[in-house]
């Protein structure tokens, strides 16, 4: 990682501890409305679980924070799968959400997962470094079993439990810090 880029992710990334015993993505979309609502810009994607009615899993759907745009991210493996029903093709398609958020200058994108896909080096991690580059906070949810993927893909951001205060005191300790970096004269890239 660039040295620069390690020493601004503390302030602005950070993930939420999801152990799957709450509607995490409602509480995201609720966090997302209220800062908006505040005046805070927040872009990026909610995943949304649909029931299919026919004894598949639930289709997965990524939601536009801002748009209400939907995404289909699941392939349909039938009722006896076991496989991941991730869709590669879907997850690229929504990664133009978080690629346009570079260009509007967000106060903060909220990008639904860090999950297998991007442990893996896919998924949204260009996306997500793109983003980070620029110093655009990032909140993110990782499940336990990608907890140690997530701190090698970001090195020492913070887990935050589930609880929208501790988000809302880390957004704001993270724009503050945006503030404060914007004053600093440009750092001289290293050689």
């Amino acid at each position: 990682m660039h040295q620069d880029l390690a020493l601004d992710v503390q302030a602005t990334a950070a993930a939420i501890r999801h152990d799957g015993r709450t509607d995490i993505d409602d509480l995201l979309l609720a966090f997302a409305e209220r800062q908006r609502l505040a005046g805070r810009r927040i872009l990026g994607l909610v995943m949304k679980h649909r029931d299919r009615g026919d004894g598949c899993r639930a289709a997965m759907v990524l939601i536009d924070i801002d748009t209400g745009d939907e995404y289909p991210v699941s392939q349909e493996l039938g009722s006896g799968s076991a496989s991941c029903s991730a869709d590669p093709q879907g997850f690229a398609r929504a990664s133009q959400v978080l690629r346009s958020a570079l260009d509007r200058n967000p106060d903060l994108v909220v990008c639904n997962r860090f999950g297998s896909l991007e442990a893996a080096n896919g998924g949204f991690v260009a996306e997500l470094l793109a983003l980070l580059e620029r110093g655009i906070p990032v909140l993110t949810v990782v499940a336990p079993a990608q907890f140690d993927a997530w701190q090698r893909f970001i090195g020492g951001a913070p887990l935050l439990p589930v609880d929208p205060d501790a988000w809302a005191a880390w957004l704001d300790a993270a724009l503050l810090q945006r503030g404060r970096s914007a004053e600093l004269p440009a750092r001289i890239a290293p050689g």
